[in-house]
């Protein structure tokens, strides 16, 4: 039985290659395989009759009524061409500082990053507004690529963001599951608020370190990110920027703020957000029945696809735990020299690799609800453990040659811009990424400490 457990994660990753669609594979090849197991008496039915009841607490889910919430921001706010907006007029307050267009890049996807929260999203809206103003203004391709990437995928870690709403409920699941394990029937929570806090220095440290990272290239090599010379008014262009700026930041302010100070919830920070847009489009004059027409329509389609991914992923869930492939990696994982350091360095590694292959959403409920009860249940804090996920998927997004962030902006790039350039500038970004990885491993409190705060 355990043995069967590996084939059909073997089978299902390479059935996911194929380009099947996920959710599809997911639930069919494990519905094979449960037949098969059946067939030869070697697993219980009662497994697969658990999946009616775990399909109605995805539906009673209040923290998941979160996302199709945040994709309508995102989407919203990118119909309202806030991007379009902030860019030209960050570019044109640090443009005349070398390296300035960059560290616009960098702030202007910090901005969307917690507005839309959607990585995709983010590089191919940075790719088309702000790659061809810094080919124009002769900045290094290299720099270029790399900045936009990088500063693209931080959607990933800075909050509100889908892939930590999605991630704290795994989390907050398995944390449970782990006390359960352990014989604590009164198991302590962690919600995805928690997450969302703990998620904030990270973030912040990321766009720290990218910020530092432009301004000493900058100052090395002055013919990679030259200055822009500009002769707009100076009281006309901070009027600009302001008027760019604020709408935005009032936003993440409001979706933030209420849930740091418990008058909401993230499910209601996200209502908060998505009236929010509307308004956001109103002022832009970007909203019509046609641009609601299309951001709803463009919500259903991403929210459907994450929640049948998600469904496809509790039936192969069932069916791995019905061949004992929890007990199976359990094991497994307690015997190994090194402990709990050789367990998480492991399952870093591996979920690294197979960000080159699966989107997070794959990662977060296919592999997350296996290894992290384990991992859990070896002491490690679950605010953390989901912070060093989420980073080390952002990472695995932006290295080559199979990064999904490499490929949002090739889709998007003119030709004359070539793919190596693009892998050679996301390198440095790269080891920004796993410094800040070991500096939050061998720093805990950068993630644990301020969710002590605000949540005593």
């Amino acid at each position: 039985m355990e043995f069967l457990s590996l084939v059909l994660f073997a089978v299902v990753f390479l059935v996911l290659l194929s380009g099947y669609p996920v959710a599809f594979a997911l639930a069919g090849t494990s519905l094979l395989f449960a037949g098969l197991g059946f067939a030869i008496g070697e697993f219980d039915s009662a497994f697969l009759e658990a999946i009616p009841n775990r399909i109605f607490g995805v539906m009673t889910n209040d923290v998941l009524i979160a996302v199709p919430l945040f994709v309508f921001m995102g989407v919203m706010l990118e119909r309202a061409k806030i991007a379009e907006n902030l860019l030209e007029s960050m570019a044109l307050l640090f443009g005349p500082l070398r390296g300035g267009l960059g560290i616009a890049v960098i702030l202007v996807g910090m901005l969307l990053a917690a507005s839309t929260g959607i990585v995709g999203a983010t590089v191919v809206t940075m790719g088309l507004l702000a790659l061809p103003v810094m080919m124009k203004n002769g900045y290094d391709p290299k720099l270029a690529t790399g900045a936009i990437c990088a500063s693209g995928t931080l959607g990933q870690i800075i909050p509100p963001s889908i892939v930590l709403v999605l991630l704290g409920d795994v989390i907050s699941s398995s944390y449970q599951q782990s006390q359960l394990d352990q014989g604590i029937f009164s198991p302590e929570t962690v919600s995805v608020g928690d997450l969302f806090v703990g998620a904030l220095i990270p973030g912040f440290l990321l766009v720290g370190l990218y910020l530092a990272y432009m301004l000493f290239t900058a100052w090395r090599n002055p013919e990679s990110a030259p200055a822009i010379v500009s002769d707009s008014n100076t009281q006309g262009l901070w009027k600009k920027v302001l008027f760019s700026l604020i709408p935005p930041i009032a936003l993440i302010g409001a979706v933030l703020g209420s849930i740091l100070t418990g008058i909401a919830t993230p499910t209601e920070a996200a209502s908060i957000g998505a009236v929010g847009a509307i308004l956001l489009a109103l002022m832009n004059g970007q909203f019509s029945l046609s641009t609601l027409k299309s951001s709803l329509n463009s919500t259903v389609i991403t929210t459907s696809m994450i929640f049948m991914i998600l469904i496809g992923a509790l039936i192969f869930s069932l069916v791995f735990k019905g061949f004992g492939g929890d007990d199976l990696i359990r094991d497994w994982m307690s015997d190994l020299p090194g402990g709990v350091f050789t367990a998480m360095l492991i399952v870093m590694v591996v979920m690294f690799l197979l960000g080159f292959f699966l989107d997070f959403i794959e990662i977060t409920f296919v592999v997350v609800p296996i290894v992290a009860p384990i991992l859990l249940s070896m002491g490690l804090d679950p605010i953390w453990l989901g912070v060093m996920i989420a980073i080390n998927l952002q990472t695995s997004f932006l290295t080559p040659p199979f990064g999904f962030a490499l490929f949002y902006l090739r889709g998007v790039a003119s030709d004359n811009i070539a793919t190596l350039d693009i892998y050679k500038g996301v390198m440095p970004f790269i080891a920004i990424q796993l410094f800040a990885l070991i500096l939050i491993a061998y720093w805990p409190e950068l993630a644990t400490w301020l969710p002590s705060v605000v949540y005593p």
